[in-house]
């Protein structure tokens, strides 16, 4: 079979895009997606993204993403800003966008490259003098640190992802830096990944909101720098501490198109 595909970054966050509304890539060949996101053996990416029919009335198209160990995963806040912009390329939507994902309906606008994310509203965090947890449409260790440019991420991440607090399921890791009162350097250990990428969406929405939860931050506008780039966060803290109307706010791009036997 002779696929063709699309590569996409967002803030170094890659992707290996498939107009896949014709269903001709089996979302079940967990071995061939894994494949394709090899950066010895395939195209190389940080996971694969499926862009598909919606399945519910009044929205655009249906995300379906895939981590590099080739599993369906939990919500990629800078797939989704990427698959806005593959959308658009595509003709499927213009400047804005409405679709679904695994966990549930995102908006989304795209003006001069930047892409912004409406993610899912945040509730039940848990924060404490050590760390801070919260699910942003995927779960995240958040650690408030000192001089992380000199952390061996990797190493730090997996003992945490793979500890015993969060079982087989794990968690993504993200270690923080304050850089002044409304930004904040990120470094994220991500799960199915198995490793540091250069930018997690919903990571630095996780990083932003635990620091408006430990009062690092007054503001509502956070800027986020990670090892890939700058990235901002939006949102709005309600009286009972939880959040609504969160924006994740970045570039995207198109890399390359290709085909790929497989």
């Amino acid at each position: 079979m002779k696929l063709t595909f699309y590569k996409y970054q967002g803030t170094g966050n890659d992707f290996v895009m498939i107009d896949n509304r014709d269903l001709k890539l089996s979302k079940n060949n967990t071995k061939l997606i894994e494949k394709l996101c090899d950066r010895r053996f395939g195209i190389g990416a940080d996971g694969l993204i499926c862009l598909e029919h919606p399945e519910n009335a009044g929205e655009d198209f249906k995300m379906v993403y895939f981590n590099s160990d080739g599993n369906e995963s939990s919500m990629c806040g800078n797939g989704g800003r990427c698959l806005v912009a593959f959308a658009k390329f595509m003709g499927v939507i213009q400047n804005s966008a409405s679709f679904s994902a695994i966990d549930g309906h995102h908006e989304a606008h795209i003006q001069d490259g930047i892409v912004s994310l409406k993610m899912q509203n945040v509730a039940g965090i848990t924060a404490n003098d050590e760390f801070v947890f919260l699910d942003t449409g995927s779960p995240h260790h958040v650690l408030f640190a000192e001089n992380i440019g000199g952390m061996d991420v990797k190493k730090e991440g997996s003992e945490i992802r793979y500890s015993e607090r969060y079982g087989q399921a794990g968690t993504n890791v993200n270690f923080v830096e304050a850089l002044g009162e409304n930004r904040f350097a990120v470094r994220t250990y991500e799960r199915g990944v198995e490793d540091e990428t250069l930018s997690c969406g919903t990571g630095v929405t996780a990083v932003a909101i635990a620091a408006s939860k430990k009062g690092l931050t007054t503001s509502d506008h956070i800027q986020l720098k990670v090892e890939g780039g700058e990235l901002e966060v939006k949102f709005r803290r309600n009286e009972d501490g939880s959040y609504e109307d969160v924006w994740l706010i970045g570039p995207a791009e198109q890399v390359f198109k290709g085909e790929i036997v497989c």
